[in-house]
């Protein structure tokens, strides 16, 4: 009696963890109630969904397997078959296609033994032939399965499955390139999900796909909309584990962009602690890219190539981000290799997209015009089939970039500005600034100094802010191409010291850089610029530099 008391404490105590959506505990609850006498299949399916979403996989399959048995020697054919599903979905996941397909085949014949039963888990087989169909790149037959698993949702009022389903639905139109109508599916599926109507596993694969979706097509609007929406929800469930880890990765990619890359690199690593535990293999390798994507930028050559390579050993190809860092290393023809053998290994269009501005780049840096021309045609396609504001800005920037190379610095500057229009509308500086420099190039080739320093000025402000450390060394070394005619010293009446400053200044050095190379204090060098610019007439950084370089003082 004692033990049966305890047993029913420990299922109360499991059930009401599993209502308030603590799932470690309800697990750990529930098995130890399992170990005493075996649950019925009343608890075996909070116990099976539990192990699901604390990240135990072996003992949510083990769970479904049992679940399954259970519902097929009672004779209830529609839950055997929905537990048989779960188990072959999961499966799929997990890569292991022969046993997923052995468990959904499972699913059919018990509707079958039922008497081919009219019930909505026909809806949920349709999912896998309608994701299969997808990825084979059969769109059209994706769309009909998906809306006939939406048909059937609605008929038996499973939300689950009508949105799970809308959401695949809105997928497959987006590849066929029906970008509104897709997104309005994907958004039905996503306020699903926002607003709590959804059981937890399918509210996070929503989450999850829908997010994925709208990064592959630059929806970014939406994808930092919902990404802020899915980190909510999980900070609400600190024992959630399948979900917490990708998330963090999609707003370290987000942070990246509205530059704030401290706190990417942050969210990145604590991405790839909470995946590195799991199975998630695909989610711990692009946590370790993001990191690699932040240090290349910050010129930490080091840790990014580090980052990138335990990327790779995680599964996934580390590009463009490892041809990119071959390039600031100076090793031009191993990154045009890398970048032409990945981009030709690619056949996906927005997958294709992704790559091609690296590999634009990586061309017009070994003098490839006429590849990256058409990469950029290319691009400017993907741009006007998907219809999105942030491929026709990169496409514009690929564009004004080969019009520079090419000499024709007014069509150069057309594009350029339509490009940095947007990317400044959306909030992602590092672009822009990148944007400016390209822009004060034309500018200085067309004589208009003072429009190449507004340019230059803004995008130093930028990368100092950043410190984006390859960028102001490229700024400095193009004052140096600038001004590289030596001329007289001026009556310039710095002082030794205050000239120390504006050298390091030009080498792009931020003041506490400086503070830290001479032993000064961060007061000291801030009162020695604020003098180099009075002395010097100048009102910024860049402009201190241009004057130092023009009047031989560096």
């Amino acid at each position: 009696m004692d033990m049966d008391k305890r047993r029913e404490g420990l299922l109360s105590e499991a059930r009401a963890a599993y209502r308030r959506h603590a799932w470690r505990d309800a697990f750990d609850l529930f098995s130890r109630a399992d170990a005493e006498a075996p649950l019925d299949a009343e608890d075996l399916e909070p116990f099976a969904w539990s192990a699901a979403l604390c990240g135990r996989d072996a003992e949510l399959l083990a769970a479904l397997e049992r679940l399954h048995q259970l519902n097929s020697d009672a004779a209830r054919h529609e839950q055997a078959a929905r537990a048989a599903f779960w188990s072959g979905f999961r499966l799929f996941s997990l890569g292991e296609t022969g046993r997923a397909t052995a468990w959904m085949q499972r699913a059919q014949r018990a509707l079958e033994r039922g008497g081919d039963l009219d019930c909505v888990v026909k809806g949920w087989l349709l999912l896998p032939v309608g994701l299969r169909h997808l990825l084979s790149g059969e769109l059209e037959q994706s769309q009909a399965a998906a809306a006939r698993a939406a048909e059937i949702g609605e008929r038996f009022s499973d939300r689950d499955l009508v949105s799970f389903a809308r959401g695949l639905q809105g997928r497959a139109m987006i590849r066929g390139g029906r970008i509104a109508e897709g997104l309005a599916l994907l958004d039905e599926a996503m306020l699903a999900a926002a607003s709590g109507e959804l059981t937890p596993l399918v509210t996070g694969l929503v989450y999850c796909s829908v997010i994925a979706t709208c990064c592959q097509i630059y929806a970014l609007d939406r994808a930092w909309e919902w990404t802020a929406a899915l980190a909510r929800w999980c900070d609400t469930q600190p024992q959630l584990v399948p979900f917490s880890g990708t998330c963090r990765v999609h707003r370290a990619e987000l942070m990246e962009l509205n530059g704030d890359w401290r706190e990417a690199v942050i969210e990145a690593e604590d991405a790839f602690q909470r995946l590195a535990e799991t199975v998630d293999r695909e989610g711990a390798a692009a946590a370790c890219y993001q990191r690699g994507e932040i240090y290349r930028l910050r010129g930490d050559l080091a840790a990014a190539e580090e980052c990138y390579r335990e990327a790779n050993r995680w599964g996934r190809e580390p590009q463009p981000g490892l041809a990119l860092l071959r390039l600031a290393q100076g090793r031009r023809d191993q990154a045009a290799a890398a970048i032409r053998r990945v981009l030709g290994a690619t056949p996906e269009p927005l997958r294709r997209a992704r790559l091609l501005p690296a590999f634009i780049e990586i061309m017009l840096a070994v003098d490839s015009i006429d590849e990256a021309a058409a990469a950029a045609e290319e691009l400017a396609d993907t741009a006007r089939t998907f219809e999105t504001d942030v491929l026709a800005a990169m496409a514009a920037h690929a564009c004004g970039a080969i019009e520079l190379a090419r000499g024709d610095c007014h069509a150069a500057l057309a594009a350029l500005r339509s490009s940095f229009s947007t990317w400044d509308k959306i909030g992602a500086p590092y672009i822009a600034a990148k944007l400016r420099v390209l822009i004060a190039r034309a500018c200085l080739r067309l004589g208009d100094e003072d429009g190449a320093e507004l340019e230059l000025e803004a995008a130093r402000a930028v990368f100092d802010s950043l410190n984006a450390a390859p960028d102001l060394e490229a700024l400095a070394a193009l004052f140096r191409e600038r001004y590289a005619e030596p001329r007289p010293p001026p009556a310039h009446r710095l002082t030794p010291r205050e000239l120390e400053v504006l050298r390091l200044l030009a080498d792009g050095k931020t003041n506490r850089a400086i503070a830290e190379a001479l032993g000064l204090s961060g007061k000291t060098v801030d009162r020695h610029v604020e003098n180099i610019f009075n002395k010097l007439d100048v009102s910024s950084r860049a402009a201190a530099t241009a004057y130092g370089y023009r009047e031989g003082l560096l």
